[in-house]
């Protein structure tokens, strides 16, 4: 190959990674405008689709249930191991191969681990779709978990947990989520521990794809550049082949146990402050008035009444945020700051005034009005400004069994929240006892620094 040739082939390959780069943040049309499709395969593997042509890019979504629950006791960190090793050698292709085979097709693969899910993606140029797909079925369906990737991700995941041990704020999150979930699998360390990912074989490894990798849980959602009859055959090539039916070890719901206060003390100059209320599911009647009235509380950031009582009229922290946290066995609301050590029991107090009156007296009128005008309006923004975004939103919609239509549906859903139902669903979460992690020097609640 000649000097100019390899010029030209660089210049091409620098302007379609551009390309790639640069279709992630193209301008999407609002929430009204998405039109949804549903795929279905010969095989009955179902995708929602967003075809879009603006730039010549695929992006696809996908996950399967399982994830942290799933790793068996004594192999904590199993699901986030093996999430490190899918683009890591597949098929015939070794490590290195693989990721050159990657660079070649001009793709991008991700995989992760959730509390309750195993997530992958991938972003292609639309000309190299085939050679993307490809890749990405030999990782879904082929990984080899070869000793050497094994052992440098165990590797990598060791040095990290040797790390954080020596954070005060990682080694309080530890005790907070055994405090708050017991002996449940949500109380361990996602990572699991240095002991734990010693014991995990390859065999281990394969045990858990096989059990996890199953259509019968499978969510797919797709954006770009392909048409509906093209993405049919290749949801039965990417996924075709795996089991019908998970393997999935059974878990218990659970309540966080609230009531209790949990001390980390460290001689910081700063003090972390958590509380954490009860929460409801997304398919609670009472979801959207909970999501209104977290918004009013602290979600809404600059416009919340934490916001406005701890930053803006006595400047005790930097920033002050509550959300709902919401996952398949357990829900909660979790307010959060931190601010100077010396101020941290006026700042948990003005915190827990402000959280006693507004579980009494709930919101006025008028920030019902603004939490459902910005909640509405800002959607589209915040969830669909790229295709990354899209594809994103999809398969959350889908794991949280929206419908198709919900999009079109969501704003009257938020519209129909009434005044009482806030207040009704504030008084009901929030005049609970909540728990209560402090991160930073001892002080007594109740006291002014």
């Amino acid at each position: 190959m000649s000097d100019m040739t390899k010029l030209f082939e660089k210049t091409r390959a620098f302007a379609l990674t551009f390309l790639l780069v640069a279709g992630t943040v193209a301008p999407f049309p609002a929430a009204a405008e998405v039109a949804i499709q549903e795929v279905k395969s010969d095989n009955g593997v179902t995708a929602w689709l967003v075809e879009d042509y603006t730039v010549p890019i695929v992006s696809i979504r996908f996950s399967f249930q399982g994830g942290n629950t799933q790793d068996p006791s004594g192999k904590e960190g199993l699901s986030e191991l093996i999430t490190g090793l899918f683009d890591e050698g597949a098929g015939e292709f070794d490590s290195d191969t693989f990721q050159t085979k990657l660079d070649e097709a001009g793709a991008e693969m991700r995989f992760g681990a959730g509390r309750d899910t195993v997530y992958g993606s991938m972003r292609m140029l639309a000309e190299k779709r085939d050679e993307a797909f490809e890749l990405l079925r030999l990782a879904i369906g082929e990984p080899r978990f070869d000793s050497a990737p094994v052992d440098r991700i165990r590797a990598q995941m060791v040095a990290g947990i040797v790390a954080n041990a020596r954070d005060p704020e990682t080694a309080a999150q530890v005790k907070w989520q055994e405090a708050l979930y017991g002996n449940h699998p949500y109380a361990r360390p996602d990572d699991g521990t240095e002991a734990s990912l010693a014991t995990i074989t390859a065999e281990d490894l394969r045990a858990y794809h096989k059990a996890i990798f199953a259509r019968d849980t499978l969510n797919v959602a797709v954006v770009g550049a392909i048409d509906a009859e093209t993405l049919k055959g290749k949801l039965d090539e990417l996924f075709g082949d795996l089991p019908e039916k998970a393997q999935l070890r059974p878990v218990a719901p659970v309540d966080p146990k609230l009531g209790q206060e949990v001390r980390v003390d460290y001689d910081l100059p700063q003090t972390s402050l958590q509380l954490a209320y009860p929460g409801v599911q997304r398919d609670s009647p009472e979801f959207f008035a909970a999501y209104i009235m977290n918004h009013i509380l602290g979600g809404g950031t600059f416009s919340s009444r934490l916001f406005d009582e701890v930053r803006e009229k006595r400047g005790l922290a930097y920033g002050v945020d509550s959300s709902l946290v919401i996952n398949k066995y357990s829900t909660g609301l979790l307010i959060r700051t931190a601010t100077r050590s010396d101020r941290a029991a006026e700042t948990l107090g003005v915190m827990r005034d402000v959280i006693r009156r507004f579980a009494e007296d709930g919101p006025t009128e008028t920030e019902l009005d603004a939490a459902k005008k910005y909640i509405i309006g800002s959607y589209a923004l915040n969830n669909l400004d790229s295709s990354s975004a899209i594809a994103s939103t999809l398969l959350s919609l889908q794991q949280d069994g929206r419908g198709i239509d919900y999009m079109q549906r969501r704003e009257a859903l938020i519209d129909a929240v009434t005044l009482d139902q806030v207040k009704d669903i504030a008084k009901k979460l929030l005049e609970v006892e909540p728990a209560i992690l402090v991160i930073g020097p001892p002080f007594e609640e109740g006291t002014k620094g």
